[in-house]
């Protein structure tokens, strides 16, 4: 049995399923509802049911408080329906976002490489094609594990039916450990996709900076790789950031493309790089390496950033004194299942991500 949900203000309805929840069938009927965690604790997809009957979930009450529940919100992605409703929601999709539905695939693994002492490289192949846009993820879920995992996509989207994965070992975290000790090629997987609105945003004037650290890396090289396909005229730099040389992985990779292209400038910077003597390149964090080469002036510039949160914060204090503001700054933290409800929150300078 389903029932219909109503979108207030853009009037766009949606067919909700027996257990699935709004933000569930939202997603997967091309309707892009704002949302975050995706496991209600950071209130980001808040919305108002005006009619109809909810059934609230499993939302924490911080992220929907007893007043709010009384007044008539839920959280979409933990509310389900009993009857036909209608709910308002803040909705703004970026004129650039394509919006693809989220489909359920069948993924095989071809591939597993190590890309640094902590990093593998995951290779699958999908059932089918899916499409996507540069920058946006998968949930994967893997056996023993409870609930999906989110991982962001580091192939671009001319190969729609393959999938390069970027995972680094968590300790202690059970899909990671899964992936770097147990997953072998040949085993299938099953995944949805995509989602998150982390994209170019191809119809904003500017030069492209790309800051990323550590895994991070995955959807910046993504993005990269799709802009060069398309012969996308701009000039991009992108600033990598790691420890130390065997944690830069991919380095030749993006050596490779700036050599072959005049407009693709490639800049690594190693933190702790005091055992690296034959190190030639930026010492230091890899916001700073953005401050060095822009003599600390970003102004023109979009900024595109993919990495563990205080890398961002940093990157970010750095971009607004050089002039970048909000409009000017696209960012995605990666966060662990272990951050969960202690760290999803996002920056308080911004008001998406």
């Amino acid at each position: 049995m389903s029932h219909t949900v109503t979108i207030e203000p853009i009037g766009e309805q949606i067919e909700v399923e027996d257990g699935q929840t709004i933000l569930q069938a939202a997603l997967r009927q091309g309707v892009w509802l704002p949302f975050a965690c995706g496991h209600g604790t950071c209130a980001t997809c808040k919305v108002q049911v005006l009619e109809g009957d909810v059934e609230i979930g499993d939302a924490s009450p911080f992220a929907l408080m007893d007043i709010e529940r009384d007044e008539g919100k839920v959280l979409a992605c933990c509310a389900t329906v009993e009857s036909d409703v209608t709910i308002e929601a803040d909705i703004d999709v970026d004129p650039d976002f394509e919006g693809y539905p989220v489909e359920d695939y069948t993924a095989t693994v071809t591939d597993i490489v190590d890309l640094s002492p902590t990093i593998k490289g995951v290779h699958l192949k999908l059932d089918r094609p899916m499409t996507f846009q540069a920058g946006q993820y998968i949930n994967i879920e893997l056996p023993d594990v409870d609930g999906p995992r989110a991982f962001s996509l580091a192939n671009p989207p001319s190969k729609s039916d393959e999938v390069e994965l970027h995972v680094r070992l968590v300790p202690g975290g059970a899909a990671t450990t899964y992936i770097h000790e147990q997953l072998k090629v040949g085993e299938e997987l099953n995944l949805s996709g995509p989602y998150g609105q982390f994209f170019v945003r191809s119809s904003q004037p500017g030069d492209l900076i790309f800051i990323a650290g550590g895994s991070g890396l995955s959807s910046p090289q993504s993005m990269i790789l799709d802009l060069l396909e398309q012969n996308d005229e701009r000039k991009i730099t992108l600033f990598q950031g790691a420890r130390n040389q065997a944690e830069l992985y991919n380095r030749e990779l993006f050596e490779a493309l700036a050599r072959d292209n005049e407009h693709f400038t490639y800049v690594p910077a190693l933190s702790d790089a005091d055992d690296d003597a034959d190190w030639q390149g930026f010492r230091g964090y890899v916001h700073e390496a953005a401050k060095e080469h822009y003599d600390g002036r970003f102004a023109g510039n979009k900024a595109y950033m993919c990495g563990p949160p205080p890398m961002i914060d940093s990157a970010i204090t750095a971009l607004m004194q050089g002039r970048l503001f909000e409009r000017d700054i696209f960012m995605e933290k990666f966060l662990t299942a272990a951050d969960g409800a202690e760290d999803n929150q996002r920056s308080a300078l911004f008001k998406k991500i």
